[in-house]
């Protein structure tokens, strides 16, 4: 008896991901499970350097900006609840000195360029179609951060519009890098507080838009460009509130786990699975306890435990403990 409908996978044929790939993930705070999963497995792998970003139009810019290296200045700052911010990044930026904020802002701008220069894979995860245009300036805003709603006006993108966003955000980076695969997903969070139909319009019109642009690329020739199935997974493998947290709105550890198994059958290169599980066998002897730190057979599991980790380091430089 079979009681799950499974979505197809088939695996990646080229450019899997190994030990000596470099990944930057941008996007929407389920990018920053797939970027927790990468980071506990020790890749090379950079997450969300501003923070997470939900919508196509944040990520298009800081993209922009990122590799036209065009730094901050004062003029993007605000100050409000006591703090200096931009509305182009998330509030974990945000600082109580604005010389502080601007130092940061500016060595993710230099950071981020090396990343994209460097990477062999991006992972950009959407999360809205839904975004806030500040009235005073006109421009739409990565992050409100607690301002009053009246300062802004709300809008939902149009397919058309995240298809533009799209075609900005790879043109950028095929401008500089052409080899690396760049992998789409849409972020299975329901951004309830939009409204349960108005999330699912705005997850309707991300979904649709990134397989439009991937059949027009795909058309032109361009290939490196794929979409992993986490929203679809999340929305029809995963259907019951036991695979959300107590918020019923995120995705709960078991859910990631169930979609980080996928996401390895498809894009985790064979030979990679041995050292995925010696470093796992490492993190967890980590965190181990033991009755008796003094003991024997406790100091020769510390001494096993260093021999590993001095294996998997003088094999892969880039990994750390």
């Amino acid at each position: 008896m079979n009681l799950q409908t499974k979505i197809p996978l088939s695996k990646q044929s080229t450019n899997l991901i190994d030990y000596n790939s470099n990944i930057l993930l941008l996007g929407s705070c389920f990018v920053e499970n797939i970027g927790a999963k990468l980071q506990y497995f020790k890749f090379q792998s950079v997450v969300n350097p501003f923070g997470i970003l939900f919508h196509p139009k944040a990520i298009e810019a800081l993209v922009e900006n990122t590799l036209q290296n065009k730094f901050y200045s004062e003029e993007y700052l605000f100050f409000n609840n006591e703090q200096w911010h931009c509305f182009d990044v998330h509030s974990k930026l945000s600082n109580t000195s604005k010389e502080r904020l601007l130092s940061d802002l500016n060595k993710q701008i230099s950071l981020t360029n090396k990343q994209i220069h460097e990477s062999t894979h991006l992972i950009i995860t959407l999360g809205t179609a839904w975004v806030y245009r500040y009235i005073k300036t006109n421009k739409i805003v990565a992050n409100c951060h607690k301002l009053t709603q009246k300062a802004f006006d709300k809008e939902l993108l149009s397919v058309d519009e995240i298809i533009g966003s799209l075609r900005s955000i790879v043109d950028s980076i095929r401008d500089i890098n052409t080899s690396a695969s760049i992998i789409f997903t849409v972020s299975p969070v329901r951004h309830l507080k939009d409204g349960f139909i108005e999330n699912t319009l705005s997850k309707a019109h991300l979904v649709s838009a990134i397989h439009e642009f991937l059949n027009q690329k795909s058309l032109s020739g361009n290939d490196n460009l794929s979409y992993f199935p986490s929203y679809e997974i999340m929305m029809d493998e995963l259907r019951d509130y036991r695979f959300y947290k107590e918020d019923m709105i995120h995705p709960n550890q078991t859910a990631v786990d169930y979609v980080w198994e996928k996401f390895v059958t498809v894009w985790i290169a064979s030979h990679t699975k041995k050292t995925m599980g010696e470093v796992d066998a490492v993190q967890k002897g980590m965190l181990h306890k033991p009755f008796n730190p003094d003991s024997e057979a406790h100091k020769k599991f510390l001494k096993n435990l260093s021999k590993k980790k001095q294996q998997l380091q003088k094999q892969f430089t880039h990994i750390s403990f």
